[in-house]
């Protein structure tokens, strides 16, 4: 079955059919000669009852960031707590490197959570086909980049959000989504969630992905930057 359907903007590139994958029975249109016209307006799905289900728990790596369970900024620094454990640590100030290390562990879980609700809300703009929360959910610049099953990567705000348009112009919502082998790791002020997806359409088989998705924290909330998904035997 598609997942998705890897086509920039008509700018950059123009589409041909191509072979089906994963056990579905749609095509999947890649880079190519113009040999059809896509319908690109539909309406916005609303929202709708959540139907992602999350198949195992995550694997939760080791992160450094600063970010509250909602999603919101902290004024506390994770590198400058870092640092200032590091001194306490050498000048034997063990009561203040405790406080340090219980407040490096809480930043760290925070941020953990909200990096892994801004993967759940992703894949639920994805099931529902809202577009509108796609687009609030990429950060809205030109490095971002998508890279679709069997298609090259399309960088910039605007192609990226085409190509979502164009995958979900083949879809009737809501899909069935589900996640499973959830790993996340966050960094600073970047995190990324590597996970199978499992998806559905109606009528169709599973169709399975591997995904990674890399989020960057930008004025205290995670914006998607890379989504790259790879075809999967089921």
């Amino acid at each position: 079955m598609l997942h998705h359907l890897p086509s920039p903007s008509l700018k950059q590139y123009n589409l041909v059919v191509a072979k089906t994958f994963g056990r579905g029975n749609k095509n999947q249109f890649l880079p190519g000669d113009r040999r059809i016209k896509l319908r690109t307006e539909r309406p916005i799905s609303s929202i709708q009852a959540s139907g992602l289900r999350l198949l195992r728990p995550c694997n939760v790596k080791g992160d450094d960031s600063k970010d509250s369970a909602s999603g919101e900024s902290i004024i506390l620094d994770v590198q400058t707590l870092e640092r200032d454990l590091d001194i306490a640590i050498a000048e034997e100030n063990y009561p203040k490197a405790a406080q340090i290390r219980d407040s490096l562990k809480l930043l760290r879980q925070d941020s953990t959570t909200s990096v892994l609700a801004a993967n759940a809300q992703f894949y639920e703009s994805f099931r529902i086909g809202d577009l509108a929360a796609m687009q609030a959910l990429w950060a809205n610049r030109k490095e971002v980049c998508c890279v679709h099953p069997g298609a090259r990567g399309i960088y910039g705000y605007e192609d990226v959000m085409t190509s979502w348009d164009y995958v979900w112009a083949n879809y009737e919502f809501p899909l069935e989504i589900e996640l499973k082998d959830v790993n996340v790791r966050v960094i600073g002020d970047v995190g990324y969630v590597s996970c199978v997806e499992l998806v559905k359409t109606k009528g169709s088989s599973w169709g399975g992905q591997f995904a990674t998705n890399v989020f960057e924290r930008i004025d205290g909330k995670w914006f998607i930057c890379i989504h790259h998904a790879s075809v999967l035997d089921l």
